[in-house]
C-alpha cells in the first residue's frame, strides 16, 4: 500500500508540474506553431545529444508530449540512468506536428535539467566506486523541482537523502541553539515523533561524542578537517551511521571518502545544475 501511495503521489506532483510549465510557456496557445502548421499534420521528430553524458528524464519528456497528443508515438532508444556518447539518438517521436512543436521546449528543458543532474552524479560516485561509501544529494533544488531533481540524482547511480523536512529530523546548528543542547533537541524530537531517525550536525568530535550519547540514527560531520572526520569515525565506531557534508567537490571527495564516512552529501548535484545538451530535429512533417 506504501508503494502505491507514493507512487500516485509522485504522479500528481509529475502532472502538476507539467500543467504548471504549460501555463507558464504556452496559456492561450503556441502563435507561431498554429500560424505555420495544419492543425491534421503529422510529424516526425528525433532527440539526439550533443555532448557525452547519462540520460534522465525521458519518461517525465514523453508524458509532456503526451499531454498534447495522447496518440504520440515515443520510441526510447536508451534506458533512464545510461550513459551515452555525443551525437546518440536517444528517441524517436511520431504525432501531430503541432503537439511535437508546441511540447519541444518545456520537455527538453526537463529532460536537460536532469541529465544534467545525472551526468554530474555519476562523476561523483565513479569517482569513489573502490569505496563503501554513497554519494547523496540534498534539500538544495529549485522549490517545484525536487522529485525531478532527486530521480535524476538516482538515475546518476546517487541516492537520495531525505526528500523533505517530514520524513527525517536532521538537528542542525540553528536547532540545537534553539534547544539548548545536542542532547535536548534529540529528546525533544524522540517525544514528540514516534519512530523518527534523527540526524544531528556535528562540527567538533565534542559534539559528536554529545550525538552518540544522546542516541542519534546519523551523525553529520560537517566542514570538518580530514584529520578531524578520521578521529569522529573511530569514535562513532558503527553506534550509528556517518556522514561527510561540507563544499565537497569532485577533486576533494575521495579523500573526504576515505575517512570511512557512510555517505557524503554534495548539494552541488542540484544546486549548481549544468544542462546536459540535447537537441530535437523534425525529420518530416506530411499529412
Amino acid at each position: 500500500m506504501k508503494n502505491k501511495e507514493q507512487a500516485e503521489t509522485k504522479h500528481a506532483l509529475i502532472e502538476a508540474l507539467i500543467d504548471r510549465a504549460f501555463e507558464e510557456d504556452i496559456r492561450s496557445g503556441d502563435i507561431t506553431t498554429d500560424s505555420i502548421v495544419d492543425e491534421d499534420y503529422k510529424a516526425e521528430a528525433i532527440w539526439f545529444t550533443k555532448e557525452e553524458g547519462v540520460v534522465a528524464g525521458i519518461e517525465v519528456g514523453r508524458r509532456v508530449f503526451e499531454k498534447l497528443d495522447p496518440d504520440i508515438k515515443w520510441n526510447s532508444h536508451v534506458n533512464e540512468g545510461e550513459k551515452v556518447p555525443k551525437k546518440t539518438s536517444i528517441v524517436t517521436i511520431k504525432g501531430n506536428a503541432r503537439a511535437i512543436l508546441t511540447a519541444e521546449r518545456i520537455a527538453l528543458n526537463i529532460a536537460q535539467r536532469m541529465s544534467g543532474i545525472a551526468t554530474t552524479t555519476r562523476k561523483y560516485v565513479e569517482a569513489i566506486a573502490d569505496l563503501d561509501t554513497q554519494v547523496l544529494d540534498t534539500r538544495k533544488t529549485v522549490p517545484g523541482l525536487r522529485l525531478l531533481d532527486k530521480e535524476a540524482v538516482t538515475a546518476g547511480g546517487g541516492a537520495n537523502h531525505r526528500m523533505g523536512l517530514f520524513d527525517l529530523a536532521m538537528i542542525k546548528d540553528n536547532h540545537i541553539v534553539a534547544a539548548g543542547s545536542i542532547t535536548k533537541a534529540v529528546q525533544n524530537v524522540r517525544q514528540n515523533v514516534s519512530n523518527a531517525r534523527i540526524e544531528v550536525e556535528t562540527t567538533t568530535l565534542e559534539q559528536v561524542e554529545e550525538a552518540i550519547a544522546a542516541g542519534a540514527d546519523i551523525i553529520m560531520l560537517d566542514n570538518m578537517s580530514i584529520a578531524t572526520m578520521k578521529k569522529a569515525v573511530e569514535f562513532v565506531d558503527g553506534k550509528g551511521a556517518t556522514e561527510a557534508s561540507g563544499n565537497i567537490t569532485l577533486k576533494t571527495i575521495k579523500e573526504v571518502a576515505s575517512t570511512g564516512v557512510d555517505f557524503v552529501s554534495v548539494g552541488a548535484l542540484t544546486h549548481s545544475v549544468s544542462a546536459f545538451d540535447i537537441s530535437q530535429q523534425i525529420q518530416e512533417i506530411y499529412k
